[in-house]
């Protein structure tokens, strides 16, 4: 995929988020690892206005390459990106739910099995620290270790992926569950899962969706 093909698939995204529901109007941000650089949403970004020559270009040390001026969290996705070489693309939204959840500054447990697909038996809810800083980008990369996703404590949710269209599919599944345990907690504590039950589930995973070889 070249350079151009990767900014039409952000402005893809951003778009698809708004619809959705999961950034309103600035909030929220996108990246790519392109080669050895990274693509990055601009500041202020509004999908109804985005196109492809704003996304800003960023070296591995965040300087810009280029024009532009990139989204107030470049911090944390070139932290991300550097810190782990197998994701190409991170997602940070203030969708509803992990925002709530995130508020309460705790992790989404093992209450529910789809769970496991983020990598463990929780997602993490990195510590706060103030938005745009090198404090959030350390806290969130601590936060995603084995993971493929995090809540950002009163501020939002972080997913990652190889691929984007990963990393998209990781921000809704995340969003969906924060949803569900939100609306399980109305109805009393949740029954969480086990580790040993966790780690079934995890072994899983790694063949799920695979076709099933003759024989």
């Amino acid at each position: 995929m070249n350079d151009r093909e990767q900014r039409d698939e952000i402005l893809a995204a951003v778009k698809d988020l708004e619809e959705k529901g999961f950034n309103h109007g600035s909030s929220g941000n996108v990246s790519m690892r392109c080669g050895q650089v990274v693509l990055i949403t601009p500041t202020g970004c509004n999908s109804k206005t985005l196109a492809p020559e704003d996304v800003v270009t960023l070296d591995a040390d965040g300087e810009v390459v280029g024009n532009g001026i990139p989204s107030s969290e470049w911090h944390m996705h070139t932290s991300i990106l550097r810190a782990y070489p197998e994701i190409n693309a991170v997602i940070h939204t203030h969708a509803d739910a992990c925002v709530a959840l995130s508020c309460l500054g705790k992790p989404l447990p093992a209450f529910h099995y789809m769970v496991a697909a983020f990598g463990g038996s929780d997602v993490r809810c990195a510590r706060y620290a103030t938005f745009g800083t090198a404090a959030l980008a350390a806290s969130a990369v601590e936060a995603l270790e084995g993971r493929t996703a995090c809540l950002l404590a009163n501020h939002g949710m972080i997913a990652v992926g190889k691929t984007l269209k990963a990393a998209f599919d990781t921000t809704i599944k995340l969003e969906t569950l924060a949803r569900q345990y939100l609306l399980a907690l109305q109805g009393g504590e949740p029954v969480l899962l086990d580790e040993d039950e966790m780690m079934r589930v995890r072994v899983r995973y790694t063949s799920y969706g695979r076709a099933r070889l003759p024989g």
